[in-house]
């Protein structure tokens, strides 16, 4: 018996990363899952290892409203309907603020505060004709306080929070909750910009992050679970941080 037995939940950003593992877990809780990524070798791929009764792999610009729509038509004709959506697509640019040009932070804007607006605006009447679900969105640590050279993804993510607050009291009333994950350094590709040494990151981790790592995707992917599944039911609105610590106290910079 599985957490999400009987579900059908989309995944952004579902190829690699924090989304591929929610994908696998979520598909190993008897949850069906719509895989929406840009990514689309990597996106089918899972979806294939995943198996047609379980995954449908769907090509999504989380920027784009067309794409949207289609997203959610492909994932309703291939299971019936869509009762959950987990948003975890996101870009990471690091840059000084005074250096960062316009375009680049109407990017980060477009993917990570955009697509967040869009999934909800979009998934959330298929939720409700459904009977109810769960949104799980993904904000960062940087949602919930300032850190320097990455301004265009603390602003984007600060909003990200402040939709989910904002769509948890909209929609409550239509049987759907609404949470966010909130991770700090997390081992994935997008941690790592222009391929940065592992090594030297661990060193970092280790010295700035109390528990002294990063976090691993499955770690995010057991807090979506629990967001997005019965155990949380009398949950919505809220942030939950997953940081190893980070947050916890000042950093020796």
């Amino acid at each position: 018996m599985g957490k999400l037995d009987g579900r059908v939940v989309l995944i952004t950003g579902a190829a690699r990363g924090q989304g591929e593992q929610e994908a696998r877990l979520f598909a190993a809780e008897g949850a069906r899952v719509v895989l929406a990524d840009v990514l689309d070798g990597r996106g089918r791929a899972l979806a294939a290892e995943l198996g047609a009764e379980r995954a449908l792999y769907v090509h999504l610009d989380v920027g784009s409203e067309d794409d949207w729509h289609a997203a959610v038509a492909a994932g309703k004709d291939a299971f019936g309907r869509i009762d959950g959506l987990v948003g975890n697509a996101g870009i990471l640019r690091v840059n000084e603020l005074v250096s960062t040009p316009l375009e680049e932070f109407q990017e980060v804007v477009r993917v990570n505060q955009v697509g967040c607006f869009l999934g909800i605006r979009t998934v959330a009447p298929e939720i409700a004709a459904a009977g109810g679900g769960t949104i799980v969105t993904t904000a960062s640590c940087a949602a919930l306080t300032g850190m320097a050279y990455v301004g265009a993804y603390a602003a984007s993510k600060h909003a990200v929070l402040g939709l989910t607050r904002v769509a948890a009291l909209e929609l409550a009333g239509r049987g759907i909750r609404v949470n966010a994950v909130c991770p700090g350094v997390v081992d994935t590709p997008m941690s790592r910009p222009g391929g940065a040494d592992p090594a030297a990151a661990g060193d970092f981790h280790r010295r700035l992050v109390p528990l002294g790592r990063a976090g691993r995707p499955e770690e995010v992917a057991a807090l979506a679970l629990f967001l997005s599944c019965e155990d949380s039911a009398y949950i919505t609105g809220q942030p939950f941080v997953v940081d190893g610590g980070w947050l916890a106290g000042v950093r020796p910079f």
